[in-house]
């Protein structure tokens, strides 16, 4: 009797142990998955149209400022870079949720919006109706304008119900591509 106990042991065990292996050879399988390149992402140009979700972006010139930019004061010596872009709100609800559409990789930090009909900051925005938005980075002194700027451009998805609070929101922010564009030094004083 105790032979037979130490043999289901015995073969409960190794089962285990197996289970244990495919248990983790198929994490390293999707780790490794997730990890291979899918492809270079899109590159988007001035005037391209693209869909994130719940907005619809079309970015337009990218240009820097050493003086007020649509109302947003740059502290002496520093440079603000400003990129303009009309956006559309695709859901049905107005919304100011756009802050993180485009990402910029620069020790700028996060940007300001401003729209550009009426110079008010972080506007919301109706939908259907097309807006032009002007994103501002401040610079600090010591860093120097770019002449060429690469944006992340981000997307989200709708849940009609979230995990959280039960709620529907646009969750998940993830990169769709980057838009790429040259920048014109103090193009504030052909458009102002």
């Amino acid at each position: 009797m105790r032979v037979l106990q130490s043999l289901k042991s015995r073969i409960a065990a190794a089962l285990a142990g197996i289970g244990t292996l495919v248990a983790a050879a198929s994490v390293a399988l999707y780790g490794a998955y997730g990890k291979i390149s899918r492809g270079a992402e899109p590159v988007f140009a001035a005037g391209a149209a693209i869909q994130t979700g719940q907005w619809r972006v079309v970015p337009q010139r990218a240009w820097t400022a050493s003086g007020k930019a649509y109302g947003v004061p740059v502290k002496p010596g520093a440079t603000a870079l400003v990129l303009e872009a009309e956006l559309t709100n695709r859901t049905a609800e107005s919304s100011a949720d756009y802050l993180g559409v485009f990402r910029w990789n620069a020790a700028a930090g996060k940007p300001y919006v401003v729209g550009l009909r009426d110079s008010l900051q972080m506007p919301y925005l109706q939908p259907g109706l097309p807006e032009r938005v002007a994103f501002i980075w401040t610079l600090p002194p010591s860093a120097a304008a770019p002449a060429q700027a690469a944006f992340a451009v981000a997307s989200k998805t709708y849940k009609p119900i979230d995990n959280l609070y039960g709620a529907p929101g646009w969750f998940n922010p993830a990169v769709v591509g980057r838009v790429e564009l040259p920048v014109a030094q103090d193009g504030a004083k052909a458009v102002q």
